[in-house]
């Protein structure tokens, strides 16, 4: 089952997919909570209710082309991100492949939607791509077992976990500045869920496209810590919970590592793409302060 998020008159609308139409949830009257801090914590009853309501319903479809499309994520959601999760990418990056999980946070508001503007910030001239699955926890806990995590895993979406490189490497030690600039990173275009994908999200095709080019090639399989030893790992430390989101890792390819650089730019198109999720596309404006 696929669900969209989207700007409904200053809330968030949530739409489930049927067939080739969208439907807001709030119109099937389905008699449970199902907004968007509710949706990851679905049980396959409840999904079950909404696939049957979606199959007889009259109501008026959502045009997604005519409104604007929100991260399919929880606003309150906490955004737990993996650095150099690929072993080629640490090696491009001049870096020792990790031995733990290198977590850092990002905001919400931080990311857009699919098919809005990514903002390349008015004091840099750095603004890197970087092409990653994200994993939305559909329960949480702590001390999770590597062996119980995968049924933790509520759904999945794609990330343009786009990074200010000139603050995240030159500015200090720490990564927080460089990876929460306003509107700097994208997710989309819905929330998929896991029971359409293999386990873990293993095996998954994903690539990067800067102005239809290919940037980044790589598969979910070469990740280095799977989700599981993620959410594992994460557990040690967070009391985890329904909603929580975890950015895994992109692959080499970044534009920090080539010679020359190659960063975005006003007017560049980038798109992620995860085989089995979907493609985020944003196109990427000037901040004016």
């Amino acid at each position: 089952m696929r669900f969209s998020f989207y700007d409904k008159q200053g809330a968030v609308g949530v739409a489930a997919q049927a067939s080739d139409k969208w439907f807001d949830l709030a119109d099937l009257h389905l008699g449970f909570a199902c907004g968007a801090g509710e949706i990851a914590a679905l049980d396959a009853a409840q999904r079950a209710a909404i696939a049957a309501q979606l199959a007889g319903t009259s109501a008026t479809p959502v045009d997604l082309g005519q409104v604007t499309l929100l991260p399919p994520i929880a606003p309150h959601a906490r955004i737990f991100c993996v650095g150099l999760n690929y072993a080629d990418h640490a090696a491009e990056s001049a870096m020792a492949k990790p031995e733990f999980p290198v977590v850092f946070l990002r905001t919400y508001d931080s990311f857009v939607g699919h098919g809005q503007p990514l903002v390349l910030p008015a004091k840099s001239s750095a603004f890197d791509y970087e092409g990653e699955m994200v994993a939305v926890l559909g329960k949480g806990g702590r001390h999770i077992d590597v062996a119980d995590a995968a049924a933790c895993v509520a759904g999945y979406s794609v990330a343009n976990e786009g990074s200010i490189r000139d603050y995240q490497l030159k500015r200090g030690p720490q990564w927080t500045m460089g990876k929460n600039f306003s509107r700097s990173g994208a997710m989309g275009p819905a929330f998929v869920t896991a029971d359409e994908l293999p386990a873990l999200g293993a095996g998954l095709a994903i690539a990067t496209r800067l102005n239809g080019e290919t940037v980044q090639s790589s598969n979910t399989r070469k990740l280095i810590f799977n989700i599981a030893q993620i959410i594992s790992y994460l557990s040690e430390a967070f009391v985890l919970q329904a909603g929580d989101v975890i950015v895994t890792g992109t692959p080499a390819g970044v534009g920090a590592a080539r010679t020359p650089p190659l960063f975005m730019q006003e007017g560049d198109t980038a798109e992620v793409e995860v085989e089995g999720i979907g493609m985020v596309r944003n196109t990427v404006v000037r901040e004016v302060p």
